[in-house]
């Protein structure tokens, strides 16, 4: 690069210097250097500057200087820039003849070839601003010179452009380009003297990243010459499509002369990468190599992106139609202007002879040879041997460039910038003194033009043509439009170039980008390709980013157990709330099942069975009891006391009922106390029967008044105190904290708890510990009485029954603490009825098996035995 502006320095100074240097000798001026004369001209008030690259790729060749350097030599000749010189000329013209538009001065126009080369370029723009002699003239200068221009339409690189305004911009010199696009000429403080007609690659990268992004392709390839264009334009679309994390697969800038090695390479690296899809940074000249090593290797599944450089460029397809096939591309706005194509045909017929550029245009299109032509020293391919052109030759049996009007592009920016000068001209010659934008309100000057007046008005400039607003930002960049432009084959096999959308940047964020997709023809296939490093991540799963790769570049991790990702390619995974539960997709969350003990589940089923057969069973008891209250082994074991424990432990196995089902506050409220007191009850009773036993016995001794005190009013009393402490707890326990219903979410699981909290563990706990007194005492108690007589005595039972009922609630409490939901509750009713059972049967089977299998045992005198 320094290089290059040393180089670019070198020829300012020399041009500064030595394209007008004059010398008098005799009155006679002698221009310095070779007289051009491949150009347009025509003499007017204000003539205006063209740089077109009517060629391109010039042939190197080093000069020894003993004769003198031959022209530059060129690859390659472009009808479509001849259209834009003629398009120009339109334009003039046109203006010219309108009578509302600068009536009162007439435009000209100096029009050159810039070869798309810098060197050329900067010099002919020079002989643009600078006038020129006209060739052989012995005249003064002064009146043999073409007029200078205050300003030049041009050029189409932007890489040109640039070299171009650093010559001309210190003298404040407009350049205004059709086809430029870099961002970097939107610099004001390095390109003061910039305007175009072009949007900047600023809203053409933009579009091009709302397009990968549209259809969700994270993994690109970006190709592009090595040019400030292609270089600014890939610097953006990086930085823009970061943001919408896209990825490049690859980034590859490749020299201007590209060697055969160097496309094998460049093609290789398409060939063996994952991305499908491919964007180009380029003018098509330079894609020529490229593809046509793509064929050699056969490289065709790609779907190119083609930036607005060659993103209508019908040559390309004449030659690679099968690997471009469905190309989508932005292209400036289109539009018809009248009369043009008929202006162009008879301007190619009428001066054929007259014009350099026609008459080579001419040749190369029919390959043949004009009388006369001066052209041979310009074009690499010496046509020598091209036969004489016979005046048979008509532009109605080709297809040319130069007359397709079907998609006027960059022509049509060409003529805004024409119209564009031509208002600004107009707004200055309107000017009325005293009110005008300079120092104490004078207008600009008209005669003669100043550059920098000129520009000021340009920028100001707001005019419409064929219904367009024309206007321009802080940066003189116009408002970007864009077509979506999508390369289509017709029926006949024909290039058809169908618009499938388009960009507006004028338009929301949200909006600005509009894609018809059915009407898209794809390169392979009825849809849109894919070009991902890695497959979406499905709902239900997270993107985990592979180490040392791009973010583009990830696995797909199911969500953790409780968590949903809801969204395809999710960052992260959602943990769902504590009342709902991941369905089986994951993708969303869904309300947890309830999980209670119901009556209709098999264990609740069992248990209540269990539960009301105890109920029964006690109720056969009573029933049994009553109906041999008469007989000794019924009345001699305290039956009052008997009828009570019988309906408590009945009340037990009822009790076991509430635990069942869905709780609710209510049920919560009943179900312990109802649990503490009927045992507590039970136990009471079994007590006063094993204290009312051993006093018994004691009472037989001389003198002894003890039974006076366990009559059965005072045994009933003694139930009733045992319990009413019981109650004192339970009241205080609901009086403070109360059960209650609660979902338990602790427990990651598709299902939600609903059982009974206990509010207050410490009533909870005291209900169970004044059982588990009561027990104690009983058991003490029975156990002292062991040893009286068999006949007589039931204590050995209730000593049995205590041990089960020990044993049972002493298990209970390790395995209620480590069971989780349902299964709590299940087990807190097994040991109810358990311990119910083991009562009923220790105490009472005994008594039942003498009165109803063994009678002959039920009488006085086999009770009174020892």
């Amino acid at each position: 690069m320094a290089l290059l502006s040393a180089a670019l320095l070198t020829v300012w100074f020399l041009m500064c210097i030595g394209v007008q240097s004059q010398y008098k000798s005799n009155n006679k001026c002698i221009y310095q250097g070779d007289e051009d004369t491949y150009t347009f001209y025509q003499q007017g008030d204000v003539v205006l500057g063209g740089l077109f690259p009517l060629h391109f790729s010039p042939i190197s060749s080093i000069s020894s200087f003993r004769t003198k350097p031959k022209p530059t030599k060129y690859k390659f000749f472009t009808p479509r820039a001849l259209r834009w010189m003629q398009t120009m000329i339109f334009a003039v013209r046109e203006i010219n003849q309108r009578q509302d538009l600068l009536p009162n001065l007439s435009l000209g126009y100096h029009i050159k070839d810039s070869g798309d080369d810098i060197p050329v370029s900067v010099k002919r723009s020079l002989l643009l601003v600078n006038g020129q002699p006209e060739k052989g003239s012995g005249q003064s200068c002064e009146d043999t010179q073409k007029e200078p221009s205050p300003v030049i339409v041009g050029e189409a690189s932007s890489g040109i452009s640039m070299a171009v305004l650093r010559s001309l911009g210190s003298f404040k010199i407009p350049l205004v380009s059709y086809f430029a696009s870099c961002s970097c000429l939107s610099n004001k403080r390095e390109f003061p003297a910039f305007m175009r007609t072009m949007p900047s690659d600023l809203f053409q990268i933009k579009a091009l990243v709302k397009l990968v992004h549209y259809f969700q392709w994270t993994w690109v390839g970006v190709i592009g010459v090595d040019t400030d264009y292609a270089r600014f334009a890939i610097q953006l679309f990086l930085k823009e499509s970061e943001n919408l994390h896209i990825c490049p697969a690859y980034v590859q800038l490749y020299p201007v002369a590209l060697t055969q090695n160097a496309a094998e390479e460049l093609v290789k690296i398409l060939k063996y990468s994952s991305a499908t899809v491919i964007i180009s940074f380029t003018v098509d000249s330079y894609l020529h190599s490229i593809l046509k090593e793509c064929r050699r290797q056969n490289v065709t599944h790609l779907q190119w992106i083609a930036s607005e450089a060659w993103a209508t460029s019908k040559a390309l397809w004449d030659d690679f139609g099968d690997l471009l096939i469905g190309t989508l591309g932005f292209a400036i706005r289109r539009a018809d202007i009248p009369q043009l194509g008929s202006y162009l045909r008879r301007v190619s017929d009428s001066v054929a002879q007259k014009s350099h550029f026609i008459s080579e245009f001419w040749e190369e299109t029919f390959h043949c040879r004009l009388n006369g032509s001066l052209n041979t020293h310009v074009h690499g391919e010496e046509p020598q041997n091209w036969p004489l052109c016979n005046g048979s030759e008509s532009l109605d049996d080709v297809y040319t460039p130069y007359l397709d009007v079907s998609q006027l592009r960059v022509s049509y920016n060409v003529y805004k910038a024409v119209y564009l000068i031509a208002h600004a001209l107009h707004d200055m010659s309107t000017c009325e003194p005293g009110k005008g934008p300079f120092q104490n309100g004078t207008c600009g000057s008209l005669y003669p033009i100043l550059p920098w007046q000129l520009l000021y008005y340009m920028k100001r400039a707001h005019f419409t043509t064929f219904g367009e607003e024309v206007r321009f930002d802080e940066n003189s960049d116009p408002i970007a439009s864009y077509d979506l432009m999508n390369w289509q084959r017709g029926s006949d096999g024909s290039f058809q170039l169908v618009r499938v959308g388009f960009y507006d940047a004028s338009l929301e964020d949200d909006k600005d980008l509009v894609i018809n997709e059915p009407v898209i023809m794809w390169h392979r296939g009825e849809k849109a390709p894919d070009s991902l490093c890695s497959q979406s991540c499905l709902p239900g799963s997270r993107k985990a980013r592979q180490k040392g790769k791009p973010v583009c570049c990830f696995d797909c991790i199911p969500c953790a157990e409780g968590e949903i990702s809801n969204q395809t390619d999710s960052i992260d995974c959602l943990t769902c709330s504590k009342e709902t539960w991941p369905n089986q997709a994951q993708d969303q969350c869904i309300p947890k099942t309830l999980e209670f003990l119901s009556f209709q589940e098999p264990l609740g089923i069992i248990l209540w069975a269990f539960s009301a057969f105890g109920a029964c069973v006690a109720l056969a008891v009573i029933g049994v009891f009553i109906v041999y209250m008469k007989t000794p082994v019924i009345r001699g074991n305290n039956i009052e006391l008997s009828f009570l424990l019988l309906l408590f432990l009945c009340a037990c196995f009822l009790i076991s009922l509430t635990f069942i089902g869905k709780p609710t506050d209510r049920l919560c409220q009943i179900r312990y106390p109802a649990f503490g007191i009927s045992f507590t009850l039970c136990i009471s009773c079994i007590l006063a029967k094993t204290v009312v036993v051993l006093m018994a016995f004691r009472a037989t001794l001389p003198g002894s008044n003890v039974m006076k005190w366990f009559g059965p009013a005072k045994q009933i009393s003694s139930v009733i105190l045992c319990t009413f402490v019981q109650a004192l707890i339970c009241i205080i326990w609901l009086t403070t904290n109360p059960p209650f219903a609660s979902y338990n979410t602790k427990f990651l699981s598709s299902t939600m708890t609903v059982e009974c909290a206990v509010g207050s563990e410490t009533g909870f706990w005291c209900v169970l510990g004044y059982i588990g007194f009561l027990a104690s005492l009983c058991f003490l108690l029975a156990f002292l009485a062991r040893k009286l007589p068999d006949n007589f005595n039931e204590a050995k039972f209730i000593t049995f029954s205590m041990l089960i009922f020990f044993v049972v609630w002493i298990t209970f409490i390790p395995v209620y603490v480590s069971s989780r939901g349902k299964y709590m509750v299940a087990v807190h009713v097994f040991a109810i009825l358990t311990s119910a059972f083991g009562l009923l049967l220790c105490i009472f089977a005994p008594k039942c098996y003498i009165v109803l299998l063994k009678p002959e045992r039920n009488d006085k005198k086999h009770m009174m035995k020892k």
